[in-house]
């Protein structure tokens, strides 16, 4: 069956891969990034060269999550042109690397609005049409810093998954007695293949900033970006994600798997979340909701 699905963050990087990814595999995939006729237009144009030369149904779509108006117009799009959306990828993020004091406040309402409060406006202009049809799946991507090794210099970033991560748990046993699924795509650090770092913001405190080059030990952020850098295996692929993505719309409806790792540097949270979900599904049963562990198959 032909599924609908909206990918968000997808002018690059993992976004970019997954929405590919779901195009080949027979799906029609709406790529949506921020400034379709301005800075991203290339990307349009090699989204529609790519589906052409596959011959998928790969489009290219004007979403900013952090933009209410954008994200309905989107919705609305989609709606209007096939009455439905059945998968939603929530991808968007933006990374941010310095000494976590010198970022401003600002700055780190900003990554909370792009990671996080970026999925819920998704989610309000959305849901209402699975609630609707009474089916739908949505697909959170995590990060394994939400419960597995947490190098310096990453604080905004990992603070702010870790909030989406915690919003993708409560959304999944509401969402259940509904119909709709829930799936958290959790990868690992991925220091190549990539535009993570290369992308990442950094302190708009320079004075601060400056304070932490002078006190930390020499070459202290380009030895820690190399140490996390040799964890991870020179084998290791970050379109494993966008293959991931797939699989798990593939699965039968009630039958995907809550949380799936892509973590090829084994940074030890596939163990820390498998004990913190057998917590929360251990609370359920002893609330009398386990009903809720899985999605209500219509």
């Amino acid at each position: 069956m032909t599924l609908i699905a909206l990918v968000t963050g997808a002018s690059s990087g993992f976004g970019q891969m997954i929405a590919r990814d779901l195009a080949q595999a027979g799906h029609t995939a709406y790529a949506s990034m921020r400034g379709t006729a301005e800075k991203n237009a290339g990307k349009v144009k090699e989204n529609a060269a790519f589906a052409r030369e596959h011959g998928v149904d790969l489009r290219s779509i004007e979403l900013d999550v952090q933009d209410e108006a954008s994200v309905r117009a989107a919705v609305k799009e989609i709606i209007d042109r096939h009455g439905r959306i059945d998968v939603l990828v929530h991808n968007a993020g933006h990374m941010m690397y310095g000494p976590l004091e010198a970022f401003t406040p600002d700055q780190l309402a900003q990554q909370y609005d792009v990671n996080v409060l970026g999925t819920q406006r998704l989610n309000r202009a959305a849901l209402p049409h699975m609630r609707a049809a009474g089916s739908g799946l949505v697909v959170w991507v995590s990060s394994t810093s939400v419960a597995g090794g947490v190098p310096p210099l990453l604080g905004p970033y990992f603070a702010a998954k870790a909030g989406m991560d915690a919003l993708a748990v409560c959304y999944a046993k509401e969402l259940a007695p509904l119909g709709i699924e829930t799936a958290i795509v959790v990868p690992g650090a991925f220091t190549s293949g990539t535009n993570h770092f290369a992308n990442a913001g950094h302190p708009d405190d320079a004075s601060v900033a400056g304070e932490y080059d002078v006190a930390l030990p020499e070459r202290f952020a380009e030895r820690i970006q190399d140490g996390l850098a040799n964890t991870v295996p020179d084998d290791a692929d970050p379109s494993a994600v966008g293959r991931a993505v797939v699989d798990i719309v593939a699965a039968p409806q009630g039958k995907r798997p809550l949380r799936t790792y892509v973590d090829p540097a084994d940074d030890g949270a596939a163990v820390t979340f498998q004990v913190m979900d057998r917590v929360r599904e251990q609370f359920l049963h002893r609330i009398g909701f386990a009903e809720l562990l899985h999605p209500t198959v219509g």
